[in-house]
């Protein structure tokens, strides 16, 4: 009876073990990690990328011109039930509240979030050039028309 119990029990929690090891699918988009940014005669952009822990990332973006900050938002990258959620919380829009996009791609190079059912953008893509340059693009239908928008960013740590 001991050892029927003890194998029914290690049973138990080898595979309550197994159903938890979820691939960390942040892994191959730690080139994000560290602070980006573009100045240019229109203003300074910048984000900052923090690795909390396999399964999350956290970071901020702003944009500034002059002394004044146009645009700022904060940013979660959260893994959860095998899905990866992109959302960001931008001060003034949504009436404050977290917008999330769903990682619908995800390649070494690559990052693809999208979120038909906003209003600006729908889809949000980080393009990995090399270690030291990325592009963010921003895309969706606004007011009626296609848009698209770039950022091409460097690392500076």
């Amino acid at each position: 009876m001991k050892k029927t119990t003890s194998i029914i029990l290690m049973s138990i929690l080898w595979f309550g073990c197994q159903k938890n090891k979820e691939p960390h699918m942040l892994a191959q988009g730690e080139w994000l990690i560290g602070h980006w940014e573009n100045k240019s005669p229109e203003g300074h952009f910048a984000e900052q990328w923090n690795k909390i822990n396999n399964e999350a990332f956290n970071g901020k973006s702003f944009f500034i011109v002059n002394k004044d900050t146009l645009f700022s938002e904060n940013i979660e990258l959260t893994q959860k039930d095998g899905a990866v959620f992109y959302t960001a919380t931008v001060k003034g829009q949504n009436n404050n509240q977290p917008v999330a996009f769903k990682m619908t791609s995800i390649k070494p190079n690559e990052m693809v979030f999208e979120n038909p059912k906003h209003d600006y953008p729908q889809k949000i893509v980080y393009k990995k050039i090399n270690d030291d340059s990325l592009v963010a693009i921003i895309s969706g239908s606004q007011q009626g028309k296609n848009s698209l928008e770039q950022f091409p960013l460097k690392r500076i740590k």
